[in-house]
């Protein structure tokens, strides 16, 4: 999943890049307003943890900026040393998903972090059942009949995401900007994606049946589960 950490506070940002590129997720920077700016609207993102003290703009009008772009569901936290209620309501009905005063525990951003997957995909837990598979989503970690399947980091988090995103069809330009990042880095007749679930496929097909995991010719990939 991939995270961008809107914060000038470079030490804290850091911090929370390490800890969080400990946990999986890919992490992207931005110091200041306006290069926040440009990356929302050129990228979307699973998270957005936004301080609204930045040295050339509120971090407000920035999540405005966000929720203006049509089909947008970046999940955002705020973080801030503003503890004002007023502040805290005013970001929430601005369409934050959640709000976190500084100083905050890392392991508590993590919590919240998980508690929104929940919510924005209608699981009552960290944990995703499709047929027969269970797919932990805290601890990174796929099982059948609680046999534990030995994944590959990547192989792990694009089967995540398309668990998460199941019945829609998932381009590969955009399961490669979720699991590897930067795709202007990629090269365009590469198959390296086809490649990494070919050998998904092959290790999910050792324990059952996967017809239900459909490639859609020359789009991408779909999980189904109707």
């Amino acid at each position: 999943m991939k995270v961008l950490i809107v914060e000038n506070e470079k030490a804290i940002a850091l911090e929370m890049a390490d800890f969080l590129g400990k946990e999986g997720y890919l992490i992207e920077h931005a110091w200041r307003y306006a290069s926040a700016s440009e990356k929302i609207f050129s990228t979307t993102y699973d998270f957005i943890l936004l301080d609204l003290g930045l040295p050339d703009g509120d971090g407000l009008a920035l999540l405005d900026e966000l929720k203006r772009i049509k089909g947008r569901e970046d999940g955002v936290i705020i973080l801030t040393a503003r503890g004002d209620i007023d502040d805290r309501v005013n970001g929430l009905e601005a369409g934050a998903d959640d709000y976190l005063p500084k100083p905050f525990s890392l392991t508590e951003l993590l919590a919240r972090m998980h508690a929104i997957i929940r919510r924005k995909h209608r699981l009552e837990k960290n944990e995703v059942q499709i047929h027969g598979f269970s797919l932990d989503i805290k601890n990174h970690q796929l099982s059948y009949a609680e046999q534990r399947l030995n994944l590959t980091h990547k192989e792990f988090e694009i089967f995540n995401y398309l668990v998460l995103n199941k019945n829609r069809v998932i381009s590969r330009i955009n399961l490669t900007e979720r699991v590897w990042g930067d795709i202007l880095e990629v090269n365009s007749d590469s198959n390296f994606v086809d490649v990494h679930v070919k050998n998904l496929r092959k290790k999910l097909a050792v324990f059952a049946d996967i017809s239900w995991f459909e490639t859609v010719r020359s789009i991408g990939y779909r999980i189904n589960n109707l």
